[in-house]
C-alpha cells in the first residue's frame, strides 16, 4: 500500500504518530513521549517520523499533518499558548517542522485535527468532537468543513466561566468548565497513586461507593453542560466525546447521557433537542487525532 500522507498527534505526555494511506487505512502507527519546549516538539515530532519511515521501509516525502494543543493560526502555522507543551508566545511550528523533516507541513489545533479524523470515521459531517484530556474544547464541522473562527478559538468551551465562587482556572478566569470537566478536574478530585484516575473513578462508582459516585456524576454534570452549551449554540447532528477520558467508552458516554437527562427532566425545550441521543465515543483503538491530522493536507 502506498502512504499518502503522515499524521502527527502532539500531545502534552506523548506525540502519536500514523502513515495513511490513499484510501484513509492507517499502515503504520508509533508513539514517543514528548519532550517540553518548541525545540523538544520539533525533535520528538522527528524521532516519530523516523520511525515511521523505519516500520514502513518507505522514505515517506510524502505531506505531514499535526494536531497540537493551543491556539494555532493554520494559515501561518504559528502555536501560542499550548502550555502543557511548554509553548508561550508565538512559536512558526510548521516551518520549522518543514525544514527538520524535509517535506510539507500543516498545523492544526488538536481538536479540530480530531474531529476531521471523527467525521472520517463516523461519516457524519454536521459534528462536534469534545475532546476531553487535560483540558475541555471541542472542534466543530459544518458539512465536512472545520469551523476555527477570526482568532483560532472558536470551541474553546473549557473556558466559559460556570461559577463564579469556583477555583481558579488556567486561564485567568474562574470557574471555568475545565475546572471540573476535564482529565485534570478529575485527577485533582480523585487522586491515585497509580493507573489512571479515571478508570479508578468510574470503577469505584460501579462499586456503590458514595465518594465516588459524588465525584462521577459532578464530572458528567460539568461534561453535559459543556454538550449543551454546544448544542444550544450550533446545533451539530452528532457530538463525539474524545480526549483521554474518552478511553472510558461506554460508561462515559452513559454516564454523560444520564446527566443531560437529568438537566432536560424539568425543561421540555431541552427534552425536544434529545441531546443525550446524538452522543457518540469512538473506539478507544481509533488515533482520531492522528488520524485527522493526516486528513488535513496542504493549506493553499
Amino acid at each position: 500500500m502506498t502512504v499518502t500522507s503522515i499524521g502527527l498527534d502532539i500531545g502534552g505526555t506523548k506525540t502519536l504518530g500514523v502513515a495513511v494511506d490513499g484510501a484513509g487505512r492507517i499502515v503504520a502507527e508509533v508513539r514517543r513521549p514528548t519532550a517540553p519546549g518548541p525545540a523538544g516538539v520539533v525533535a520528538t515530532a522527528a524521532d516519530v517520523v523516523a520511525d515511521l519511515r523505519a516500520a514502513t521501509g518507505d522514505p515517506l516525502a510524502v505531506p505531514v499533518g499535526v494536531g497540537i494543543p493551543g491556539l494555532v493560526d493554520a494559515e501561518h502555522g504559528v502555536v501560542r499558548h499550548a502550555v502543557n507543551l511548554g509553548i508561550g508566545e508565538s512559536v512558526p511550528l510548521r516551518d520549522l517542522l518543514a525544514a527538520e523533516l524535509g517535506t510539507t507541513v500543516t498545523v492544526e489545533n488538536d481538536a479540530n485535527a480530531a474531529t476531521l479524523g471523527a467525521v472520517a470515521r463516523t461519516g457524519h459531517d454536521d459534528l462536534v468532537y469534545l475532546s476531553i484530556g487535560t483540558g475541555l474544547a471541542a472542534g466543530l464541522a459544518f458539512e465536512g468543513r472545520l469551523r476555527r473562527g477570526v482568532h483560532g478559538a472558536a470551541g474553546e468551551v473549557g473556558h466559559l466561566p460556570v461559577d463564579p465562587q469556583g477555583v481558579p482556572c488556567s486561564c485567568g478566569q474562574t470557574g471555568c468548565i475545565e475546572t471540573v470537566a476535564s482529565g485534570s478536574a478529575l485527577a485533582a478530585a480523585w487522586p491515585v497513586a497509580q493507573g489512571h484516575p479515571a478508570e479508578a473513578l468510574f470503577q469505584a462508582a460501579a462499586t456503590g461507593d458514595p465518594k465516588a459516585i459524588a465525584v462521577r456524576d459532578r464530572f458528567a454534570a460539568g461534561v453535559a453542560a459543556a454538550v449543551r452549551v454546544l448544542c444550544l449554540t450550533v446545533d451539530p447532528g452528532v457530538v463525539v466525546l474524545g480526549g483521554g477520558v474518552a478511553q472510558l467508552g461506554e460508561p462515559l458516554r452513559v454516564t454523560v447521557a444520564a446527566a443531560l437527562l437529568d438537566q432536560a427532566a424539568g425543561a421540555p425545550f431541552l427534552a425536544a433537542l434529545d441531546l443525550a441521543g446524538r452522543l457518540r465515543v469512538l473506539p478507544p483503538e481509533v488515533p482520531v487525532a492522528a488520524l485527522g491530522a493526516a486528513l488535513l493536507g496542504p493549506r493553499r
